[in-house]
């Protein structure tokens, strides 16, 4: 596998990612991946490699990038330190669903420009935070998004929100898969039926389902990591995007 060092234009600046290559001369399907509320770092690129080992083009951007400079967060104690949470929580507060969808809008338009990637959708998949992002680029980007897989994402369908990406669902043409964690209050037994209410209403192919893990199960850095889970999620994967990308 090939790791290029890219600059996305987006938006409202740059946003700098890595690009994930297979071996080989492709061309291949591509992959936008959305990082959890800790941003890119080492171990979403390797996470980035391993789709490119799979036979996608993956692309990570900076989701961060309106921040300019920022300094990385150690997912450890991220959620226990009242300064980083605050922190994050500055950089979290931007990211609206229009700016998400720009964003979303620009990173899949510099994928499928690439001369490595083949097709006219892509794939995307995104973890905690990213996974939130992933079913609303979907919801936003229409047929631009063949398959759309969260992750422990979180605030997935939200009653009195009026942010909350169920109610994108009517816009939504990809398929979808969710994998939400048992032991998780961020995405309840209780979303899981409006999320699955709300897709089924608007005729779209999706599973939505728990695996027996805690939030942040796919993240190898996380503590709450499972290995068993994380297995399947890339079973998951794999399915997902060789049923719905081959042939995009």
């Amino acid at each position: 596998m090939r790791r290029l060092n890219v600059e996305i234009p987006a938006p409202e600046g740059h946003s700098h990612g890595t690009l994930h290559l297979p071996d080989g001369d492709g061309p291949w399907p591509g992959v936008l991946v959305f990082p959890d509320a800790g941003g890119v770092r080492e171990t979403f690129r390797q996470l980035g490699d391993r789709l490119a080992s799979m036979g996608y083009v993956a692309l990570i951007p900076d989701i961060y990038y309106r921040a300019g400079q920022w300094a990385p967060f150690d997912v450890a104690t991220l959620f226990t330190d009242k300064q980083e949470r605050a922190r994050l929580f500055s950089l979290t507060g931007v990211l609206t669903n229009e700016r998400i969808i720009a964003d979303a809008g620009a990173y899949s338009s510099f994928l499928l420009a690439r001369p490595e990637v083949t097709g006219s959708a892509i794939g995307t998949t995104g973890y905690c935070l990213g996974g939130r992002m992933s079913l609303i680029a979907a919801g936003g980007l229409g047929r631009t998004i063949a398959a759309a897989a969260s992750f422990h994402g979180g605030r997935l369908a939200v009653a009195d929100d009026p942010s909350s990406p169920h109610l994108l669902a009517d816009r939504v043409t990809a398929t979808v898969y969710v994998a939400g964690a048992e032991d998780d209050d961020s995405f309840t037994a209780g979303q899981a039926e409006l999320l699955d209410r709300a897709l089924t209403d608007a005729v779209v192919d999706h599973t939505v389902e728990f695996y027996p893990a805690r939030h942040g199960f796919a993240i190898p850095d996380n503590p709450t990591y499972d290995t068993q889970a994380d297995a399947r999620h890339w079973q998951a994967l794999h399915r997902l995007y060789q049923a719905h990308l081959q042939a995009s």
